[in-house]
Formats: structure tokens, sequence, C-alpha cells
């Protein structure tokens, strides 16, 4: 069963949370982080970009020292303020599409990290871990929430029901056009029904927050290591939500060249797994698993994996993601890494086959491959048995804005 805990967050008060929350650092553009900056002295972009107050680009742990005393700054001016007794967190996002994301904000155990109770189902890179760590480490706060589903749950679900029935401590509206809402969740028996519930749970997922996650992992072992005793480097800020309300959207794959073919001999080579139709400038969309769009040339395809193919001996060999690069990116195109091959790009399946068709044209690519999005059964047979899906099989929603609530070690 999983230990999800209440935790005193640090946040802004209610008249400035909107001026404070930023979408992640790698979300903006050079340029669009400064226009914000410039204009809004409260923006947490201030905190994660801390050289702007010097006019320069700051990097390394150089850069990590300073993000700390930003953040200590803004605390000293009351912009932020910690509460003063342990809370959940009740959280829900509707976004400009009408979708709805209710959950909450809590801690999440490493241990339960560690022991696979907190399932995962993507690979880590080893850098991005150490240096999201040391990052951890020396600004001692974690301001980006991991993303948490696990099965829903009716007493979960009440609970967080009859809080979201009052008024909220925070309500505002994105320049996105996501309504965001949150309240602290502090009356005991409540919280106590919270944890009973998730007494009743086998495991969680992780969504989205892979390096997140293991970077917290990482760091709790380091100070156990060192024999140092802080009870908060045993959890990681988490966001959970139930499993029906997690939006998954697919990533289209977008190539550079054939790997020496010419268009008909590409083709020859794909009609050997697959059978294709040309749809000519008609847009396809897959409908079913294992069918997939191909744009090349300035016409679509539709794809379809023979069923002489179809003998899969675990739930990732049956992966769309999975056979798009067993089947083609590798064998037909020579990409071998799919982290580190700057002939592959990734769109996310928000943006559709029509902004794939729209890059090819442009000439920077030249073929683009789409396909349904990976389901939460697919995402939970996977990691339940201890595999992980290629890079860049989901785009997961809801994405939270940084600032909210921060968790200090």
């Amino acid at each position: 069963m999983p230990k999800i805990l209440p935790f005193r967050a640090v946040r802004p008060t209610r008249d400035k949370v909107s001026l404070v929350a930023a979408r992640a650092y790698e979300h903006y553009t050079e340029e669009g982080r400064k226009f914000r900056m410039d204009r809004n002295p409260f923006s947490f972009l201030h905190i994660l970009d801390p050289g702007y107050k010097y006019h320069k680009e700051v990097t390394g742990r150089d850069r990590f020292t300073l993000v700390r005393n930003r953040y200590q700054e803004f605390k000293e001016d009351g912009i932020f303020i910690q509460d003063e007794q342990p809370a959940y967190y009740a959280y829900k996002i509707i976004d400009r599409d009408g979708n709805v994301f209710s959950g909450m904000i809590a801690a999440a155990s490493v241990e339960d990290y560690e022991n696979n109770i907190i399932r995962k189902h993507e690979e880590t890179i080893q850098h991005r871990e150490e240096l999201f760590k040391e990052y951890l480490d020396t600004v001692g706060f974690n301001a980006e929430a991991v993303l948490l589903t696990y099965p829903d749950n009716s007493d979960i679900e009440r609970v967080l029901e009859k809080t979201m029935a009052s008024r909220a401590e925070y309500e505002f509206t994105t320049t996105f056009r996501d309504t965001q809402y949150l309240w602290p969740l502090t009356d005991e028996a409540e919280i106590a029904e919270i944890k009973k519930a998730f007494e009743t749970i086998d495991c969680i997922y992780i969504a989205d927050g892979h390096h997140r996650s293991r970077s917290s992992y990482l760091l709790a072992k380091a100070h156990q290591e060192d024999g140092k005793k802080n009870e908060a480097f045993n959890y990681f800020m988490s966001y959970l939500i139930p499993e029906s309300d997690l939006k998954i959207y697919e990533f289209n794959r977008i190539i550079k060249g054939l790997n020496g073919h010419t268009k008909e001999s590409f083709l020859v080579a794909l009609d050997a797994v697959f059978r294709i139709e040309n749809r000519g400038t008609a847009l396809y969309k897959p409908t079913k698993k294992h069918h997939f769009t191909m744009y090349l040339d300035g016409e679509f395809y539709s794809l379809y994996l023979r069923h002489s193919q179809r003998e899969f001996g675990n739930p990732l060999e049956r992966l769309d993601t999975q056979l798009l690069y067993d089947h083609i990116l590798r064998p037909l195109l020579g990409i071998e890494d799919m982290r580190n091959d700057d002939r592959l790009g990734y769109t996310d399946g928000r943006k559709d086959m029509v902004y794939v068709k729209d890059i090819i044209d442009k000439g920077d690519f030249t073929v683009g491959f789409g396909m349904l999005p990976v389901t939460i059964q697919e995402l939970k047979e996977i990691a339940d048995a201890g595999l992980t899906m290629p890079p860049k099989s989901t785009y997961i929603e809801p994405k939270l804005r940084s600032g909210i609530t921060i968790y200090e070690f």
C-alpha cells in the first residue's frame, strides 16, 4: 500500500498566486520568458532564472545557489508563506477544452518508489537524474509535483468532493485559459479517511515526472548514507489523480531522410510488414491499435500491421510506439537511439498530423508517422511487467504550474 502523507506547503498568498504561477521553465522560449519577467516581478520565473536580476546567464552550481537565494527573498518579502499544519491540497483544473482534472497534492514515499509500489514505465537518463538531485539538494525545495495516478476510489473521491464544495483558497485562470482551484484539506478525520483509502490500493503509477521522482529517491539515499535524519527527504511532492481523469495523447514521429532509400524502395520495404493504402491528400487518422498514419512526399498513407506480425511475447512488444521502432525506425531508417539521434523529432498529439504535414512540407523533415495514444491499461501492464516504453510514448495531462505549492526539505 502506498504511503501518501499531508505536508506543510509553502505557497503564495491568495492575492498573488495567479502572478506567481508559471509553466515549467523549459516550456518558454528565451524571448517569452524575458517578456513575462520584464512585466511581472512576482513570477516564479524570477526564482528559476535568477541571473535575470544581474542581466546575465548563470549556469551550473552557481545558478542553483542563486535559485535558493531568490526563493528566500520571495519568502522574506511575504510572497510565500508556509502553512502551519500539514494538509492534503485538493486541486482541480478545468482546461480550455472542458477537460476536468481533480485530485490532490501530497507527499509520496521514496521507499514506495524503491519497492515498486510506485511503478514506472519510462527509463531515465543518469546525468539528468544526478543534475536534478544536486539541484534539489542545493535549493532545498521542490516546486514541481510528480504526476501520479491511482485506480478510481469512491472513498477518496467522496472526501475530495466534499472539500471542493466549499470556496476555494485559490481560483485563477491562466493565459492558456485553464482555470485552477486549490483547497487545503486539514480535517484530521478526513485525512485519516484518505490514508485508509490508500491502504486498500496495491500500487500507484507515475504518469509524468520519472526524472523528478528518481532524483528525489537518489537524494534521500545520499542523505541516509551520510547519516542525516531529515524525514522530509524520504518523500517527494506529487499530484495524485484517479486513472479516469488522466488524459493521454500520442507523440507523433518525424524523421529526416530515408536512410538511403528512395520513396519507392521504402514503400516496398514497408510492404513486407504492413498493408499499405495511399490516401492521397486526404488526412488519415488511425482508428485501431496497430494502424498507423504515414505522411511522405505530399501524400498520406495508412499502414496496417499484417496479422502475420502480431505474435507478441509481452506488453511492450504490442505497444504501437515499440512496433514502429521495431519494424520501421530501426531496421529501415537506421535509428537505434531514439533519445539522441538528431534525425528523429517528436510532436505531441494535440497538434495532430496536419501539423506534421506542415513541418514536412517545409522540407525540414522527410516522413512522419502517427498512431493512437497509449491507453492507461497499456501503461499499467508495461509498468507491472517491469518494462519501459520507448521515449516519447505518452504526452500526459494535466500539467501543473510551478510555484503554487512548494515542498521544503
